[in-house]
């Protein structure tokens, strides 16, 4: 598997995010290793909030959460999936699958020894993250579900994710930073823009990002259905706590967290909420309010 690399200079003077990466290498399925980076704040002995990010974005994303975090104590971890932020990228787009995306996260969780956790999850976080926890239940003792679901390919995604499907295989360039910016509901500044397209020096770069969009299951018959349906299965019986904690101004996830809700019994009794005024990348828009949301859920379960 040929993998790239993205420069550290890439990187230098990221607007509000001090935090250093550390790596983990992990079996790639395909003979050979890859660098996985990640971010922490708090406590080492804090209990582990896990925050995975999704399409087109990387760790940054949660520079305004792990401050609220690191204040109430807890440890909060956020990796970069393969393909983004600082980790290593697979070069061609046929090297990355769903159970490629599920299985690197899960070895990358063991290689850390992470128990105990708290996943956040939003977009393709939720995606990966959800089928990490229905299989390995025993490393998880709580979700938070932001603007993310576990399709099947069972029901037809809609409209507005058909169009960004669309977008994302016939623009000839991926403009990551203002992909993150027209799904917010505030107008990022171009300091932030740059940082989300940091990881990508040049298209050849963006392999992940191109294909993660021809990843998510549209039809029932998708290499990932039957997994999905088999987490399903798991979560219509999971008993630990649950939230939900959309956005109210979200396309594509819309009513999501009322079928989790309606779907999984940990969600039972739940302080489910709505960040208001915020798009699909909330952490954006209302990051320390959707942290506060975490530590309450996680100091009251």
């Amino acid at each position: 598997m040929e993998t790239l690399r993205t420069p550290e200079d890439r990187f230098a003077d990221l607007p509000d995010f001090p935090w250093q990466p550390a790596y983990t290498d992990i079996d790639d399925g395909d003979g050979g290793t890859l660098r996985v980076a990640h971010v922490e704040a708090g406590p080492a002995d804090g209990s582990v909030v896990l925050c995975l990010h999704g399409e087109p974005s990387w760790s940054f994303l949660y520079r305004r959460m792990l401050p609220v975090f690191e204040t109430a104590g807890l440890r909060a971890v956020a990796p970069d999936l393969v393909g983004f932020g600082r980790s290593d990228k697979p070069a061609a787009r046929s090297d990355y699958t769903y159970q490629r995306h599920v299985d690197w996260i899960r070895n990358w969780i063991e290689a850390m020894g992470l128990d105990g956790v708290t996943l956040v999850c939003q977009d393709w976080g939720g995606l990966i993250g959800l089928r990490v926890a229905a299989e390995n239940p025993e490393r998880f003792t709580r979700i938070v579900a932001a603007n993310t679901f576990l399709p099947t390919g069972d029901v037809d995604p809609g409209p507005a994710f058909a169009s960004w499907q669309k977008l994302s295989q016939e623009i000839p360039e991926l403009p990551v930073g203002q992909i993150v910016n027209a799904a917010t509901t505030t107008d990022l500044t171009p300091d932030v823009i740059a940082a989300y397209d940091a990881p990508f020096p040049d298209e050849s770069y963006k392999a992940g990002a191109r294909r993660f969009p021809m990843l998510v299951p549209t039809r029932p018959d998708d290499p990932a259905s039957v997994p999905n349906r088999a987490a399903w299965g798991v979560l219509s019986r999971w008993e630990k706590p649950f939230l939900t904690a959309f956005s109210d101004s979200d396309p594509i996830t819309r009513g999501a967290d009322v079928a989790l809700q309606a779907a999984i019994p940990g969600t039972k009794g739940q302080p489910h909420t709505t960040i208001e005024d915020a798009g699909h990348f909330l952490q954006e828009d209302k990051g320390p309010e959707l942290a506060r949301v975490v530590v309450d859920f996680v100091r009251g379960t």
